[in-house]
Parts: structure tokens; sequence; C-alpha cells
């Protein structure tokens, strides 16, 4: 079997400003890699590595490692120079067992749901296609009507296949729920759960997930050029549902969303950070949900929850992750996320470049192809959208100027904020609350040309049930408690959001952190010189069923 390590050839098909150089064995204790910079020689800053937790020491997870034997190349680990790497490792299927859905309206109370896919002994490592012509992802809302009779034919053949057949609708819909539900244990660790959300490998599992979905569905109708529409919902053109998904009579409806909806205020936020992008690491034998990037925690989750029916006793479909897959609008949905790593890679200032750390390129999944074949994929299969055959067309970016670092406008200093309401952690937050945060010298670096770094607010030991669904927005020098702050104002920097997901070992109790850019804000605000901010937090959904352990702020840097 091949080593789960990723292959040099894999590692060097990189962009040549995102390579990094080979060094002495990784450890647990102190893992290294390069600055995007090209030839700069300095090495990353993990700013992310403190707030992980594992269940094993480090020797211990050595150990781990070696046990898992022929099974995933042990030897070629230990002769491999980043033999004590520890990526997230693809499950065992035939260990799959029934996802943890906690019921809404019944705090503490879970549902059993089966989730798992077809086993198969035989696994192939993925290797991607070589593509004659790059397949044009397009706006939902602006299809050609040709499109459109395709891509219902397509999701109509997806749904009459046998339900047992791997590459079926349902089969494909329940993908989701098993990776999101902890219908899998971490190999080597059935004390941890395997989640896909609130961590680095959110954006890598879902491009690869809607890879396999596009490639099944051109399959199904014979045309190897098709491609999945995206929800364009950060142009205002696109931000409703789009009308190809609204007719009963079509197989792309879902009659399991909320109708008194409408559109909802949508802000795309950039950063020059790879983790406050990404999500914080995740590696093999770590606690799941260390903290999700800016957009999952956004507007991602934003939309998920917007478009789930309130009366449904799961909020189904998209308000669930294990029913979201079950709505067509959800591909859509998330080709748009998808969209959003491009993005921040090729469209915003800046250069902006993904983790080179090899626990991230190493970590893998499993799925079924176009020809119902178990394959392996890892993070570094995926890096590209060229080389997994896809592009997106190029649309109008108007979030862009208002949004990216140095084209902000100065709309001039904020005066007299609201002074801190409370000070004394743990803050639940039963209410709005102030917090007086002081901006230590280290902070105040504040951006520059030459600084590629981010200005953040850190909310430390963020608590509640996993079964509870929360969301508080954070806002900075707020000066009047009676005016709405929201996505488009300049004191609002994000939002936490929790949508209830169920976990097998871990108990009730989420515990994670949320760190947010605030970097526009404070030039937006010409907060540069002061002393302390006041971070407010309003509640918006669950009041009293979070507490926040701490807040601070950093200036952090890749």
């Amino acid at each position: 079997m091949a080593s789960t390590v990723i292959s040099q050839s894999a590692l060097f098909s990189l962009p040549k400003t995102c390579q990094f150089r080979k060094k002495k064995p990784f450890s647990f204790v102190s893992k290294r890699a390069v600055s995007c910079k090209a030839n700069s020689g300095k090495e990353n800053k993990d700013e992310s590595s403190s707030s992980s937790s594992s269940s094993l020491g480090s020797f211990d997870r050595r150990d781990v490692l070696l046990g898992l034997g022929s099974l995933y190349g042990a030897t070629n680990l230990v002769a491999d120079p980043f033999a004590l790497a520890a990526p997230i490792f693809a499950p065992d299927l035939s260990q799959c067992g029934d996802a943890n859905v906690p019921l809404r309206k019944s705090p503490g109370t879970n549902v059993s749901v089966h989730c798992c896919p077809p086993v198969s002994t035989n696994i192939i490592d993925f290797k991607p296609p070589r593509f004659t012509k790059t397949r044009t992802r397009q706006p939902a809302h602006l299809v050609s009507p040709d499109y459109v009779e395709n891509f219902k034919e397509a999701i109509k053949r997806m749904k009459a296949l046998d339900e047992k057949d791997p590459r079926s609708f349902t089969q494909q819909a329940k993908v989701h729920c098993a990776y999101c539900n902890s219908a899998y244990e971490q190999m080597g660790f059935p004390s941890q759960d395997l989640q896909v959300h609130n961590s680095w490998l959110f954006f890598p599992f879902h491009r690869l997930y809607l890879y396999f979905f596009e490639r099944i569905l051109g399959k199904l109708i014979g045309d190897p050029d098709f491609a999945l529409p995206f929800w364009n919902w950060d142009d205002p053109g696109g931000m409703t549902i789009p009308d190809i998904y609204v007719d009963p009579l079509s197989p792309l409806y879902d009659a399991k969303r909320n109708p008194k909806h409408q559109p909802p205020v949508v802000m795309v936020q950039g950063t020059t950070t790879t983790t406050l992008f990404h999500g914080k690491e995740y590696r093999m034998g770590y606690s799941t949900d260390p903290g999700a990037g800016i957009i999952e925690n956004g507007i991602h989750l934003s939309l998920h929850k917007w478009v789930g029916d309130p009366n449904q006793p799961l909020k189904e479909d998209l308000g669930n992750f294990y029913s979201a897959g079950y709505d067509p609008l959800f591909y859509a949905h998330h080709a748009n996320i998808d969209r959003m790593w491009n993005l921040w890679k090729t469209k915003l200032p800046l250069p902006h470049c993904d983790f080179k750390d090899t626990d991230w390129l190493g970590s893998s999944f499993l799925f079924y192809d176009e020809n119902a074949n178990l394959v392996r994929a890892r993070v570094g299969d995926c890096i590209d959208t060229k080389t997994l055959g896809y592009d997106y067309k190029d649309v109008d970016l108007k979030w862009l100027e208002n949004e990216c670092g140095s084209t902000r406008k100065t709309i001039g200093k904020a005066k007299n904020p609201l002074p801190g309401t409370r000070n004394a952690f743990p803050l639940v937050l039963d209410k709005l609350v102030r917090v007086d945060v002081p901006v230590t010298k280290k902070s105040r670096n504040v951006v520059g040309e030459e600084d590629n770094g981010e200005q953040v607010v850190i909310l430390q030991d963020i608590q509640l049930e996993r079964d509870s669904s929360v969301k508080f927005d954070v806002c900075i020098n707020v000066t009047d408690d009676k005016k709405t702050i929201g996505p488009g104002h300049p004191e609002f920097v994000g939002s936490f959001t929790n949508i209830p997901h169920g976990h097998h070992h871990h108990g009730s109790k989420l515990n994670t952190q949320l760190s947010l850019s605030i970097s526009n804000a404070f030039k937006g605000l010409q907060l540069e010189d002061e002393a302390k901010v006041v971070v407010t937090l309003v509640p918006k959904e669950g009041e009293g069923l979070v507490s926040v352990g701490n807040i601070k702020m950093d200036h952090i840097r890749d």
C-alpha cells in the first residue's frame, strides 16, 4: 500500500511561490514550514499549535503510526524524512457506525442515523486524470436552458440509481452525513471522532466531495465536460436561491427549505493569513473542532441555517449537516465556497498560499468515483482546481473593493465607543455584552504593505452544548446600542455560528475558539493609536447557551 505521506511529486507540483524546502524530520513538538514568500527563507509561525489538543503524547502517537503496519505503509513512514508526521488518515469503512444527530427540540437527546457507505476492500489511490479540456463552473442564475435540462437529467438519473449503488443520490448525500456527524473514528485513535468541519480540512474535503459528485453526474449523462453550477450569492444578481432550484416538479427541487426567508446580507471577508482562512490545524489524535476559518464560520454556516426549514424536526435539509446533501442546492452552495478558496489565492491583493504542512497535505478521505471504484484522495491532490480539470467563470467581484486591505476606504475615527459592561470571565451570552480589550504593543503593529499579517480578535474557550443552535455577532467600538450593526458596517467583524452536530466520544460539550480579522476595521475606524477597543458580543440565537472564556487582541502572520 502507498504511504500516507504526500509524495515529493505532489509537493512540488505546488506553485513555486508556495513550495517549501525539505528539512530535518518533523516531530509532534515542532512543525516547521517555509513562508509563502519566494526565497525568503523565513519560516511560518504556527499560531494555532498551542490551542490544539491531542489525546496522546508524542511518543505514543509515533507508536500508533508504527502500529498501523501494512495497512498504511508504516515501514515507509519510518524511512521517510517526514516519519513523525500525523496526517488524518482516511477512515476504515468497515468500522463505520451510525451517525449521531442531536434532536433540536429535545436538548441532550440524540438520534442515530445510518449514513455508512458500501464497503469495498479494494482501495485505489487517486490520480487526477489528464484532462484535455477545462470544465467551467458557471453561476447558477446565468446558465443556459440547455444546461438546465442536462443538469436536471443528470440528477434525475442519479436519483434513479439503486440506493445501494455508491453513486446514487442517497449514497452521495450520506457521504456528508458520515464525515460530519461522527460515523467514523480516527484511524488508530478509537477515542477520537473524525470530523471535517471546524478545522483546516473543511475546504479540501468539500472540494474533493464535489469533484467526485460532479464526475458521477457527467458519467451518467455521457458528458465528460459537465460541470456543476455555483450559487453566486456574493453578487447581488445571484443572491436569491437560483430559479433552477425552485420548480417543485424539477429533480433540483427540495421541499425542506425555509419558505419565508429573503436573501441574507452577505459579507465576504479576505484575510492574508492561512490559518484565519482555512481554520486551525487538525492532526491525528487531536480532538475535533479546533476552530473554523472565516468563510466556514461565516457565510458558509449562515446560508446553511438560512435555507434549512425551521419546521422540520432537525431543521432539514440544509440546516443540518446530516441531511444537507439531500438538497441539490447544497452542491451549488459549496461550489461557491470552493470558488472562495480560488479567489483567495488568485484575486485578492497580496500573495495567499495554502499550508505547506505535510500533515495537511497528507490527510486523506475515501470517495466512490464515477466508475463505482473506492478511491483514496489526499488534500495534496486538490490544491489546484485545474489539476482536477475545472475552473470558475470570471464574474464581477463587487465586494472586493470594500473588503480587501489597502482598497478599503477610511470612514473616519470612531468617537466615544460605549463602555464595557463586563470584564469578568467566563462571559455567559444571555444578553448583549461589551468588553474592554487592551491593545498590546505587539498587537499595535498594524498591517502595512510589507507586513503580510492580520490584526485579530481572539475569543478563547467558547463553550456550548454541541446540540445547541447558537449564533452571536462580534463588533468593535460600537457608539450606539440602538443602531443595528451587521455586514457592511465597519464595526462588524464577524459571527460565531454552531449548527447542532453530534459526537460519540467527546460528550455533549463543545470547546472551541474563534479568530477574526479586524485589520480593515482598525483602518476604517482609525484605531491604530488606541490603547484598548471595546468588543461587543450580540446574541442572535441561543441566548444564554454559550459562554466565552477570554477575549484578547493579537497580530499574527504566516
